[in-house]
């Protein structure tokens, strides 16, 4: 494909316009209200790989308040020093960002531990009492954010236990908030039953449940595309667009986690989360306002528009594979089935594609088709929107056979922006046609300041806003979609493993397009 430039000016010239209208020390961003957030699960990777970086990178924008403190919560045996101590080498190796000494070690004055197990009522007294020193030592006022970087199975324990010691219970102007990592149930009923546990202590308020692909710029920008630039709106809809497709491709296998894959696969995994949320911004109706609710309202309504799968429907419109020994980047990569904790005759899947229709005015008849996997040949989540083909009526006499459809890709990551590729005529005397491409890269235009993902949503959990977190009923209109793929695939047999690692898939994930006349935009 031969590619173009957006616009044929100077980058110095534009990187100076952009640079006039955003500033680093905008006045607009203020730090967060006085708060502590409590990490349980303190000790783990998540921990140390990306809500500790994020935290430092929230305090390196001064974007926490003075009035701040961190403390750990975990198993293992460990003083408040050593906590500092274990953090303070985990940040030079997992930091985005050149660490500054002076932030650092005011971050870490204001960090502390306590031990204990997640069912030790014991622990959560321990934690009461320090977190009432820390409020007159560090004037954090009540407001307690506690993050569940733990295993689900401890989620509704440790909301009943913070609760049993009336540590949730919002009072005299102070605010108590919990952020929830997914997996947020693993099938529509137990996402009830945790949305119910969860709601007899808190009220839905107080209740962040977290998925970190709306922490990506891109993500965050599809509101702003859409619903901020009159030329894109217009056409959002059956009338010019044939198709949508999603992709969230990873070229990582299981990474040593057969034990959670196994109890999870693709589908559980990735969709009713990651893949509808993106699914949901890119296809909801304009909201009144970007009031949280308002937002999430019309989330939930479109998913419930997603047209309900039957038993025959699954089996033509769903697809899944499990990937067998191959090569990712030159690397060989052993099968799904011998990884360590896996099942030698596994039937969990690692690869999932579906098709999806939306039963509302805007999107009827229009497919959209969404996939996800591991060991995939790139790594690459992106959004692409095929418009309609033009008649070809004044083509005929010419040497154009066939015109290209015209593509608007939104790419979440690794490389995230925006482009569109659409016909042009190549110079000369003959009519001939040729893709060309319009790129917006935000690390051109804007610059990329490294992140986690994770600043944007625990900074809007502070003071908050809860426009980028899923609402119970999000959660269970998503669970409800999946559920009848998830029963039709528990009650048979896959002939895995059907694709090789460092491929696309399955060949049925091929033919669920095909079979429309269609095909999976080449990514390459």
């Amino acid at each position: 494909m031969r590619s173009v430039s957006m616009v044929e000016v100077s980058r110095d010239r534009v990187m100076t316009s952009v640079q006039e209208k955003i500033s680093p020390d905008d006045e607009s961003l203020q730090p967060a209200e006085p708060c502590v957030i409590v990490i349980f699960g303190a000790a783990g990777d998540l921990t140390k790989r990306l809500l500790i970086p994020a935290l430092y990178n929230l305090a390196n924008g001064k974007l926490l308040p003075q009035e701040f403190a961190v403390v750990g919560f975990a198993r293992h045996e460990m003083s408040s020093e050593d906590f500092r101590s274990k953090l303070s080498q985990d940040i030079q190796e997992f930091a985005t960002v050149e660490v500054k000494s002076e932030v650092w070690d005011w971050f870490q004055q204001r960090v502390y531990y306590v031990q204990g197990n997640f069912d030790d009522a014991d622990a959560y007294q321990k934690l009461k009492e320090l977190l009432a020193k820390l409020d007159e030592e560090h004037g954090t006022r009540g407001n307690y954010l506690y993050y569940l970087a733990t295993s689900d199975s401890f989620f509704s324990k440790i909301i009943q236990q913070l609760g049993d010691v009336g540590l949730m219970q919002e009072e005299d102007e102070h605010w108590r908030r919990a952020i929830i990592e997914k997996p947020f149930g693993h099938d529509l009923n137990s996402a009830r039953d945790l949305n119910q546990s969860i709601g007899s202590v808190l009220k839905e308020s107080q209740i962040y449940r977290i998925d970190h692909y709306l922490g990506k710029e891109t993500v965050q920008n599809i509101l702003v595309f859409r619903f901020g630039n009159g030329l894109f709106e217009p056409v959002w809809n059956r009338n010019y667009i044939d198709h949508v497709q999603i992709t969230v491709a990873e070229t990582v296998g299981v990474e040593g986690r057969g034990g959670f894959y196994e109890n999870a696969g693709a589908l559980r995994d990735m969709i009713p989360n990651h893949l509808f949320q993106l699914l949901a911004m890119i296809a909801m109706e304009p909201p009144l306002s970007f009031d949280a609710d308002t937002l999430r309202s019309e989330k939930s309504k479109l998913l419930q528009a997603i047209v309900p799968m039957s038993e025959g429907d699954v089996h033509s419109h769903a697809v899944r594979g499990q990937y067998n020994e191959g090569t990712v980047k030159d690397k060989h990569v052993p099968a799904y089935r011998a990884e360590s904790r896996v099942s030698p005759d596994s039937n969990t899947e690692t690869f999932a594609a579906m098709k999806l229709m939306i039963d509302n005015w805007r999107w009827a008849g229009v497919p959209f088709y969404i996939r996800t996997g591991k060991v995939m040949p790139k790594r690459v989540s992106e959004i692409a929107i095929q418009f309609k083909r033009v008649p070809h009526l004044m083509f005929r006499q010419t040497a154009v056979e066939k015109l290209a459809p015209s593509f608007l890709v939104l790419h979440i990551q690794p490389d995230e922006g925006i482009s569109l590729q659409f016909e042009a005529k190549v110079p000369g005397p003959v009519i001939r046609m040729g893709a060309v491409e319009m790129d917006f890269h935000y690390a051109d235009y804007f610059g990329m300041t490294p992140s986690t993902g994770y600043e944007t949503l625990i900074y809007d959990c502070m003071i908050g806003d809860a426009t980028l977190f899923q609402r119970s009923d999000n959660v269970e209109v998503g669970w409800s979609v999946v559920q009848p793929i998830l029963d039709a695939w528990k009650g048979s047999s896959a002939n895995f493993p059907n694709y090789a690692a460092g491929t696309w898939g399955p060949q049925e994930a091929n033919d669920l397009l095909e079979r429309d006349g269609r095909h999976w935009r080449k990514i390459e």
